[in-house]
């Protein structure tokens, strides 16, 4: 739940929480659900309290490479777009039937200025992401096929359950083919 994620991350009052999820919207999204297109802006951030999302982009010959999963207890975001309002180059994609919770750019602002924990929030969630891609990074241009699977796995022990292989390969950098072999060979 959001609330159990929130005081995980930090302290807040019962009220302070209270008043933080007034500003929340929930929402049951139905699977295979475009939340953001490329060259939108995205102006909400959306917690997945249950349910799997991915963020992708389109090649120029149209094949669609994923970038991130997200999954049960994390925020969803397309980063650059909502923190910049600028157009964004990703599209965020609801995988299966979720539950989530969205609060729009503006009301965000609002709560960082009146709660410092917030703010702390904030910083702990970009901290987080900022470590999750560079290990991303690092995983696709120093580790093998197979390491970058077993760091997937790590990352995400439910994942082959519950996405394509298409959309798993797309992420690890590899084709279906080479995905195949390597969870034969598990």
């Amino acid at each position: 739940m959001i609330t159990d994620y929130l005081i995980k991350q930090v302290p807040f009052t019962h009220d302070e929480l209270n008043d933080i999820l007034d500003h929340f919207e929930k929402e049951h999204i139905q699977k295979n659900r475009i939340l953001i297109k490329e060259g939108q802006i995205c102006n909400k951030l959306y917690f997945l309290e249950a349910g799997i999302g991915r963020s992708f982009y389109l090649k120029k010959n149209g094949k669609e490479v994923t970038q991130w999963f997200f999954e049960d207890d994390n925020f969803m975001v397309s980063v650059d777009s909502f923190f910049s309002q600028t157009p964004s180059v990703y599209y965020l994609e609801i995988l299966e039937n979720a539950i989530i919770y969205s609060i729009t750019k503006e009301k965000l602002d609002l709560l960082l200025v009146k709660y410092h924990k917030m703010e702390k929030l904030s910083r702990l969630l970009a901290i987080e992401m900022l470590a999750k891609v560079v290990h991303k990074l690092n995983a696709i241009q120093f580790q093998t096929a197979k390491q970058r699977y077993d760091y997937m796995l790590k990352e995400f022990p439910d994942i082959a359950y519950r996405v394509s292989l298409g959309h798993i390969a797309s992420y690890l950098g590899m084709t279906q083919e080479t995905l195949s072999r390597i969870r034969k060979n598990e």
